[in-house]
């Protein structure tokens, strides 16, 4: 096979006058059997992505696609407005701790946020950590930042080159120098301060073995304490369960310092437990307050013994419930804040009151109760958009919030608890006039009639004769809400003459966990036909055509965008698969792929099989049929949904398309991963290649 790692067979496909040659790929005779089912796998090869014969056909691949985009006369013009358009002061949500207030900040074109700290929201920052300096291709980016409670050190987490994996240091504030302390191996973990300030707690899984560190499965998180200055080998084990590999273990300090909080996570399905442990003994035992895996339970805080969280349990759109630890059986347990028609998306409680955001059809709204669940207030917000931000502790009456809808860039907000009212704190300036634009948001009609919001944004005055080149977003999966948030590359297309849609589809979070459930598992179609109708409905009122109609997503919306160009490939003009999850059969192999199991099910099982099968994009691709133009996006340290998936399909993709089919065409990133700390420049040219190809395909003036 070494011999052979590409086979020199070229297959000339047409693409509006250019002519492509595929690298041909090596197929080998590979079979699995599922249930009595023989499935051929003729590139498992290239799942090996330390092997020489991968890494040459990476090669190949990026080779011929980027001859293609560089030939593309207007990319450079691309390229030169979104770095323009980029080239702006943003700041984050500044919070408090110690006394001190910490922010990231951005000068415009830097590859990573700078984290910044001053004596006072008002008051001139300093830079305490700038990632930007500790790798030249500045693709070393910040993770967790955690000031210990007296604001005296810093815990730091690193990702290098966009992998999952971090490793985290410790910053004397200060001075502004590191301490000795490395600690390895850790992933899906943040890190929480003792209240004395002599360690912290956090959460690591056991090393991988030697090059399998992007591609082992992730099991056996635990729990430990790590002292100040000493070496991670002599960090205390707090908790594990052997019995138990696929838990997911995570640590928090209560803001009073007495408990230990433990929530307990089974993969990615919202439905958890909460442990506790007293800190005021080191002897008290671990307590399972709520360890049934019935709901999703978040902590909100603590009043002594008394925890708030917020649930789904009894209630799909959620409320908040308080337990007296002293007393907590169910029939002791208290409700705070009912369910209320809209989704309660999340809650914090600040200054003695609770602050709920609701999710209105997809789009943010604020209201403050008090610690008894009496309504104080609707807080009022600066538009119709998303807000992020409305965290803080139990004593403070000043926090920050952010505001952003599809034509917002992110303004920053200083809000007073006691008064309920906002103050406008830093608006960034950006090249870009709101007012030529508008928003607007329909339902769709699904296949079996569900009412499917959709968000449009264009120019004003744009018409509506079909011919419009338009941009269909879309996830559907993990509880996850899609709300309209800015983006400077959404801004790019919408100047390119594009118009801009965001389908809310099921399987996410916009409706609470009844909207969620219906597109998992036995009914994960349910989400490809809501995408596929917003497609149509598209269509059907002239904002586009087929021909003008590309489709986008990532990760799970990469598996999203792979099954619908498979099922209804005459319906798309081009699609953009990114890091998708497009081997259905083989997905809980790899990293973290097991805990997805929850939302796709798994192919051990045999009615799950079945469904996995009918709609995994890497086996319903047909020889001799015509996709749509296809980039396909995956990066080489992709250690969340490994670069397999994209390589294998891009390979049958090339394999099966018309023979005067448009091109399909499979783009890999070096030193990245999922999406996450990607260095900026990185993201830039990524943009310009992807619309320089929509301009191409799309036939764009």
């Amino acid at each position: 096979m070494r011999a052979l790692l590409i086979l020199c067979l070229m297959s000339a496909l047409s693409s509006h006058a250019q002519t492509i040659a595929y690298p041909g790929t090596l197929r080998q005779d590979v079979t699995d059997q599922y249930h009595g089912v023989k499935i051929p796998d003729p590139y498992r090869w290239l799942e090996d992505d330390n092997s020489e014969e991968t890494k040459a056909w990476v090669k190949a691949q990026n080779a011929v696609t980027f001859d293609f985009l560089k030939s593309i006369p207007r990319r450079g013009d691309i390229r030169a407005r979104l770095e323009k358009l980029w080239n702006y002061e943003r700041f984050g949500v500044p919070w408090e701790e110690g006394g001190r207030w910490f922010l990231t900040r951005n000068s415009g074109l830097q590859n990573q946020g700078v984290l910044l700290t001053a004596d006072s929201p008002d008051a001139e920052p300093r830079v305490l950590l700038d990632p930007n300096t500790l790798s030249e291709d500045g693709t070393t980016s910040l993770t967790v930042t955690a000031p210990s409670r007296d604001a005296r050190f810093l815990v730091y987490g690193l990702s290098k080159a966009g992998s999952d994996w971090q490793e985290f240091r410790v910053k004397d504030i200060a001075t502004g120098r590191d301490g000795p302390d490395v600690l390895e191996w850790i992933k899906f973990s943040g890190a929480s301060w003792a209240r004395d300030g002599s360690g912290f707690y956090y959460s690591r899984y056991p090393r991988p073995k030697e090059g399998a560190a992007l591609t082992e499965a992730n099991k056996n998180q635990k729990v430990y304490f790590h002292k100040l200055g000493t070496p991670q080998s002599a960090d205390l084990l707090v908790y594990e369960r052997p019995d138990q590999p696929d838990w997911g273990l995570h640590a928090r300090v209560t803001d009073d310092g007495a408990y230990l909080i433990l929530t307990v996570t089974h993969g990615t399905d919202p439905k958890n437990r909460v442990f506790y442990r007293s800190l005021k003994d080191k002897d008290a035992p671990v307590v399972e307050l709520l360890a049934d895996f019935d709901a999703d339970y978040s902590f909100l805080d603590n009043a002594g013994a008394l925890f708030y969280f917020r649930t789904d349990l009894d209630a799909p759109r959620y409320r908040v419930i308080a337990i007296d630890t002293s007393r907590p059986q169910r029939v002791h347990w208290r409700e705070i804040v009912p369910q209320q028609e809209d989704k309660l998306e999340g809650a914090s409680i600040v200054g003695g009151q609770l602050l709920c955001e609701y999710l209105k059809d997809a789009r943010s709204e604020m209201r403050a109760h008090d610690l008894d669940g009496a309504l104080i207030r609707s807080i009022e917000l600066p538009g119709i958009g998303t807000v992020g931000g409305f965290g803080g502790r139990m004593d403070q009456k000043q926090i920050f919030y952010a505001f952003t809808s599809f034509t917002e860039p992110g303004a920053i907000y200083r809000y007073d608890v006691e008064t309920g009212r906002s103050f406008l704190h830093r608006r960034p300036r950006v090249d870009f006039d709101p007012a030529l634009y508008e928003t607007r948001q329909i339902f769709a009609a699904s296949k079996d009639g569900t009412r499917v919001p959709m968000f449009i944004v264009h120019k004003k005055g744009v018409k509506l004769d079909g011919q419009n080149p338009c941009l269909l977003y879309g996830y559907g999966g993990f509880n996850i809400s899609l709300t309209p948030a800015f983006s400077v590359s959404r801004v790019v297309w919408l100047e390119m003459g594009g118009i801009y849609a965001q389908a809310n589809l099921r399987g996410g979070g916009e409706y609470g966990a009844e909207w969620h459930q219906s597109g998992t598992r036995l009914r994960k179609q349910n989400v490809f036909d809501d995408f596929i109708a917003c497609a149509e409905w598209l269509q059907k009122e002239k904002f586009t055509s087929p021909a003008k109609l590309a489709i986008q997503g990532g990760s799970n919306g990469g598996l999203l965008v792979g099954a619908c160009m498979t099922q209804r490939p005459e319906l798309f003009g081009a699609a953009l698969p990114s890091v998708g999850v497009m081997d259905m059969l083989r997905f809980h192999l790899f990293t973290i792929g097991w805990a997805w199991k929850s939302d796709y099910g798994s192919s051990e099982n045999e009615a799950e099989f079945k469904a996995l099968r009918a709609y995994s994009p890497l086996h319903n691709l047909k020889p001799g049929t015509r996709y749509p133009a296809t980039l396909v996006k995956t990066a080489d340290h992709d250690d969340r949904v490994v670069p397999a998936h994209s390589f294998k399909f891009a390979a049958r993709l090339q394999e099966c398309q018309a023979k005067d089919g448009p091109p399909v065409l499979i783009r890999i990133e070096t030193s990245a991963g999922h999406g996450a700390g990607t260095a900026l420049k990185k993201v830039i040219e990524e943009t310009a290649d992807t619309y320089a190809f929509l301009l191409r395909v799309l036939g764009m003036k």
